[in-house]
């Protein structure tokens, strides 16, 4: 790996909260791309990460005592989890909320956008350009709207139609019934007479 000025001058400009993130949940391209011997060949002092982590297997004189390996090689070794996805635990069939909810990956993604690392983050639904691609692949989600499909609107929305139908019939049958009417008495006996 290599590590260059301007990348030393990037680490160093990053608010703290970035650095911590990057610090906790390393980008995804930098963990899985190196191969074992690139990771011990290039791993920082212990001291300069956080405490290292144990292997899994003991040494064989001592059955009792654990071997120490860097911070990075346990890194390369352990598949890597991605702290804006929920995580489904095998052994027990549940699953784990993320590590971090949508307002604070939205946080997370805007303050690496002011900055200029938003390629580094892990993959979000917060990340600029997510919800039109979304948008795109699954189209305008409101019910009606897709062929062939109505929407269900009000009950005077839906009789609407029905009623001007009525209402222009009436209109064209309205003077013949001007004439019957006047024929019929002006109203006196309206009632009365055959429709």
């Amino acid at each position: 790996m290599d590590i260059r000025p301007q990348h030393v001058q990037l680490a160093t400009a990053l608010p703290k909260r970035l650095l911590d993130f990057f610090r906790k949940y390393p980008p995804p391209a930098l963990t899985q791309g190196l191969s074992a011997a690139e990771t011990h060949a290039s791993a920082p002092p212990a001291a300069s990460l956080d405490t290292p982590a144990l292997a899994s297997s003991t040494s064989s004189a001592d059955p009792n005592a654990p071997t120490i390996e860097t911070p990075s090689a346990a890194l390369a070794e352990r598949p890597y989890r991605n702290p804006f996805q929920p995580t489904k635990n095998f052994a027990t069939g549940k699953w784990n909320s993320p590590v971090f909810g949508l307002r604070r990956q939205a946080d997370i993604v805007k303050l690496a956008q002011k900055h200029g690392v938003v390629d580094l983050l892990p993959y979000t639904i917060k990340l600029p350009g997510e919800r039109e691609k979304r948008r795109i692949e699954r189209g305008l989600r409101v019910k009606g709207t897709g062929v062939g499909e109505r929407v269900k609107g009000k009950a005077w929305e839906r009789t609407l139609k029905g009623r001007l139908e009525e209402r222009r019939n009436a209109m064209l049958a309205m003077p013949q019934m001007i004439e019957d009417w006047k024929q019929r008495g002006h109203g006196r006996g309206w009632k009365k007479w055959p429709k």
